[in-house]
């Protein structure tokens, strides 16, 4: 299991980092709401992590047609709740302190929603999208 979660962590790093550039970039720039900007973000990501997922971090060899709907499912999936929940939580926690703008307890929530949404992806893509049959040999 460590060298998968290193691997796609790996690919988190490089699809997060596409991903939330165009999240703020779309919130702050384009003046998108949270929703459409989060989802436009994520879903450029979802297209590279599917990608280096299948191909570096899960070395599946499961069909495109099969892996590529699992992988819609379990994105969208994550995507709801994961984002749901962080901006949710954020805003029970900082909507109560008046001093912190809305921009920032927004930014916040994108950020912690990121994080769940890692976790609960990785977990989901590895049992769900890109099983493996046999146990994992160390790369």
């Amino acid at each position: 299991m460590k060298y998968t979660f290193i691997r796609f962590i790996m690919v988190g790093v490089a699809n997060t980092l596409i991903g939330l550039s165009v999240m703020f970039l779309f919130y702050h720039l384009l003046g998108l709401s949270y929703w459409t900007a989060t989802f436009l973000g994520n879903s450029i990501g979802a297209c590279i992590s599917y990608c280096l997922n299948r191909s570096f971090t899960f070395k599946s060899k499961s069909s495109v047609s099969k892996s590529l709907v699992r992988f819609a499912g379990v994105i969208l999936f994550c995507y709801f709740a994961a984002f749901y929940m962080g901006k949710h939580a954020v805003h029970l926690v900082l909507g109560h302190i008046p001093i912190v703008p809305a921009a920032i307890s927004t930014d916040v929530a994108i950020l912690v929603s990121t994080c769940l949404y890692t976790i609960l992806n990785y977990f989901l893509q590895k049992w769900l999208v890109f099983p493996k049959k046999n146990a994992e040999t160390p790369a």
